[in-house]
C-alpha cells in the first residue's frame, strides 16, 4: 500500500510539473510572437518616416529626425563641453551628482549611486557625457581587436534593454570595469526597461573612464527610431523637456548610436556581434564600412549592401537545419544554419561566435555543435520570474565560463506554481489585447467558416483562422480554453473571444473599424505625432493631424474613408481653436480589460 501510494505522488508530481512546464513554454511563447511582431512594426514605422518625408506638405517637422546633429552652432566640436556649462545653469537646488571631465572613477560611483537612489542626472551633465562619448566613439574602428594576454578574463554581456537592476547586479557580482577588469557589452542596452537613459550614461561614463576596457557593440535597439521610444515613455526625459533640452539629447544620442562599433573579435578566434550572419557576412567589408552613415532600418530611399550587411550582424538568428533563408518572424536580417557559421569560421580561421538578440529561459544557449553562444543579460524579460540573466567570462584558453542570475524582489516569496500563474496571466493578458485590436478582421474569417451563421465553428477552424490573422505561429488549440469558450457539442463560440475587452474611452464618432485602427497603431501614431508637435506641447493642428493619418493609412495599405477620420477629428477639437491633444486622443483607443477594472 505505502509503495502504491509513493507511484501515485509520483505520478501526481510528474503530471503536475508537467503541466506546469507547458504552462510555462507557450506564456513564452506567446511574449515572444508578440515581440517580434512589435519589432516588425518597428521596421515598418522606420519605412514610414521616409514614406512621409517624400509625401508631406510640410517637411520640416520630420526632416529634423534625419539630419545629422551637430555642435552648438558657431562652436568647435571638440568645445561643447564648455559650450554646455556656459549655456545650461545647474541651480543650486539640484542634488543630484555633479560630473567634471575628464571623469573619474568617483564620477561613476557617484552615478551608481544616484541612480541605486533614482535621482536624475542634470541635461548638462548628460548632454557633456554624450557629447564625450561621441568623440570618443568616433576614434574606434568598426570591429574592436581585443586580447586575453596578462590571463585577463573578458566578461561579455547581452542584451540588458533598460533594466538598471541587472547592470547592477553584474557589478555587484563581477565587478565594476577596469583594467584588471574589461567588459564587452553585446548591444541593446536600451528599450522596453524603464532605465535606459540611466544605463546608457552609466555605459558610457565607464567608457570615457576605460576606453580600452570597456567595449560597446551596436544592437537593433540602438537606433533613432530607439532614441524617439525613450525619450517618449520615459518620466527621465519629462525633466528635459522642461529645460527645453530634449531635442538636443535626442540629437546626440542618435549621433553617438550611428558610431558604436559594429562587432569584437577576442585573440582572433571569437567574433562577438549583436545579431548573427549570414552566407554573405564579410568581415573586411563591415571594417570598411562609414558606420556613422549606415543605419539599422530599412528607411534609407536606396537600400544598398552596407544596409543588408548591418541588418544581418544585427537582426538575425540561427536556426539547427542548414542554409540561409530571410527571418520573416523579426521582418530583418536572416536564419543562418550550421553550415553557413562554419563557412566563416574556415574563411577567417574562427574557434566561435558570441551573440545576443534572443531572449533565453536560462539567460544563454549553444548551438551548432558549440560554435554558437547567445547570451541573454537581462532578467525577468518578459515579466517577473520569467527568465535568468546571464553573463560570460572568457580565459586566455577562450573556454567560457556562464553566470546565471535573477533579480529577485517578489519571486523568491511565491511557489512554481504561483510563478507560472504570474507569467501566464501577463502573457494572455497581451495575446488578448492583441486579439481585440484585430476584431474586425477575426470577425470576417470566422465568419467564413460560419457558413449557417450560428456563431459556433469547429476548434480546427477556429484555431485556422486566429493564426492566418494574428501569424504568432502559436499553439492555438492548446490556448482556446484560455482565449474563447465552447458549447457542450465541442464548438467555439468564436465572438467569447472578445466578452473581457473594450476599448478605453469610447467615442461616439469613431467606427468600429476605425477605432481598432487607431488602437492598433496607437504606439507608432503616437512616436510620429510627438515628432510633429514641435514645441512639446502635446497639441497638433487638425491639418497636421488629418494629413499624417492619410500618410499613415496610405503607406500601410489600411482601408479607412477619409470622412469617417475627419468626423473624428473635429468632435475632438472640444474649444474649436483648431488644434487636438493628441495624447488624450489616442488615450481613448487603449484596450481595458473588464474583469480586471471591476476589481480595481
Amino acid at each position: 500500500t505505502v509503495i502504491r501510494a509513493a507511484i501515485l505522488i509520483q505520478k501526481w508530481y510528474r503530471f503536475t510539473m508537467a503541466r506546469l512546464e507547458m504552462r510555462r513554454r507557450y506564456s513564452l511563447s506567446i511574449f515572444q510572437s508578440i515581440e517580434y511582431a512589435d519589432e516588425q512594426d518597428q521596421l515598418q514605422l522606420s519605412n514610414f518616416f521616409t514614406f512621409m518625408l517624400d509625401h508631406c506638405t510640410h517637411p520640416d517637422s520630420v526632416s529634423q529626425i534625419f539630419t545629422s546633429p551637430s555642435a552648438p552652432q558657431g562652436v568647435d566640436e571638440g568645445l561643447c563641453l564648455k559650450e554646455f556649462e556656459k549655456k545650461i545653469d545647474v541651480p543650486d537646488s539640484y542634488y543630484g551628482p555633479r560630473l567634471s571631465f575628464p571623469l573619474t572613477v568617483e564620477d561613476a560611483n557617484a552615478l551608481l549611486h544616484a541612480f541605486r537612489n533614482e535621482q536624475l542626472l542634470h541635461a548638462r551633465y548628460v548632454l557633456q557625457l554624450l557629447s564625450e562619448t561621441r568623440r570618443v566613439l568616433k576614434e574606434m574602428p568598426n570591429i574592436t581587436h581585443l586580447s586575453t594576454s596578462y590571463s585577463k578574463e573578458i566578461t561579455v554581456c547581452g542584451d540588458l534593454h533598460g533594466n538598471l537592476d541587472d547592470l547592477l547586479l553584474i557589478f555587484y557580482k563581477n565587478g565594476l570595469p577596469s583594467e584588471q577588469n574589461p567588459y564587452v557589452f553585446n548591444g541593446d542596452f536600451v528599450d522596453r526597461g524603464k532605465n535606459s537613459m540611466e544605463i546608457l550614461i552609466i555605459l558610457f561614463a565607464f567608457l570615457l573612464i576605460y576606453p580600452n576596457d570597456l567595449h560597446l557593440n551596436r544592437g537593433n535597439h540602438e537606433d533613432y527610431i530607439m532614441n524617439l521610444r525613450i525619450c517618449q515613455k520615459q518620466d527621465l526625459m519629462q525633466e528635459y523637456i522642461l529645460q527645453d533640452h530634449w531635442k538636443q539629447i535626442l540629437c546626440l544620442l542618435r549621433d553617438v548610436f550611428s558610431w558604436l562599433p559594429l562587432a569584437t573579435i577576442i585573440d582572433s578566434k571569437v567574433l562577438i556581434l549583436h545579431g548573427g550572419i549570414s552566407d554573405t557576412t564579410d568581415l573586411d567589408f563591415l571594417n570598411a564600412l562609414e558606420r556613422n552613415k549606415v543605419r539599422n532600418h530599412i528607411h534609407m530611399r536606396v537600400f544598398s549592401l552596407k544596409n543588408f550587411a548591418i541588418l544581418d550582424i544585427l537582426w538575425s538568428d540561427p536556426r539547427s537545419q542548414n542554409g540561409c533563408i530571410p527571418n520573416k518572424c523579426r521582418g530583418g536580417g536572416c536564419y543562418f544554419g550550421p553550415d553557413v557559421t562554419a563557412k566563416l569560421f574556415e574563411r577567417y580561421n574562427l574557434k566561435m561566435l558570441i551573440r545576443s538578440h534572443q531572449f533565453k529561459p536560462e539567460g544563454y544557449e549553444i548551438s551548432h555543435d558549440g560554435k554558437v553562444i547567445t547570451i541573454f543579460s537581462a532578467s525577468n524579460y518578459y515579466e517577473e520570474g520569467s527568465n535568468r540573466g546571464a553573463y560570460i567570462k572568457l580565459n586566455p584558453e577562450l573556454t567560457p565560463r556562464f553566470v546565471q542570475y535573477q533579480v529577485s524582489k517578489h519571486t523568491r516569496r511565491q511557489n512554481l506554481r504561483e510563478r507560472v500563474g504570474t507569467i501566464e496571466s501577463s502573457a494572455l493578458k497581451s495575446l488578448r489585447e492583441k486579439i481585440y485590436a484585430h476584431k474586425s478582421e477575426l470577425t470576417s474569417a470566422f465568419a467564413q467558416y460560419d457558413v449557417n451563421g450560428t456563431g459556433r465553428i469547429s476548434v480546427n477552424d477556429w484555431a485556422a483562422a486566429m493564426e492566418s490573422v494574428l501569424q504568432l505561429e502559436l499553439p492555438w488549440r492548446m490556448l482556446r480554453s484560455q482565449l474563447a469558450q465552447m458549447n457542450p457539442d465541442g464548438e467555439v463560440d468564436f465572438m467569447s473571444c472578445f466578452y473581457d475587452l473594450k476599448m478605453g474611452q469610447p467615442i461616439k464618432e469613431a467606427q468600429p473599424a476605425l477605432a481598432e485602427t487607431l488602437c492598433r497603431y496607437r504606439k507608432d501614431l503616437e512616436i510620429i505625432f510627438n515628432i510633429i508637435d514641435k514645441d512639446h506641447s502635446g497639441l497638433i493642428s487638425l491639418e497636421e493631424f488629418s494629413q499624417t493619418w492619410r500618410l499613415f493609412t496610405s503607406h500601410l495599405g489600411i482601408d479607412v474613408q477619409d470622412d469617417s477620420i475627419d468626423k473624428l477629428v473635429l468632435s475632438i477639437d472640444y474649444n474649436k481653436d483648431g488644434h487636438i491633444d493628441f495624447n488624450e486622443f489616442l488615450e481613448a483607443f487603449h484596450i481595458v480589460h473588464r474583469l480586471e477594472k471591476k476589481a480595481t
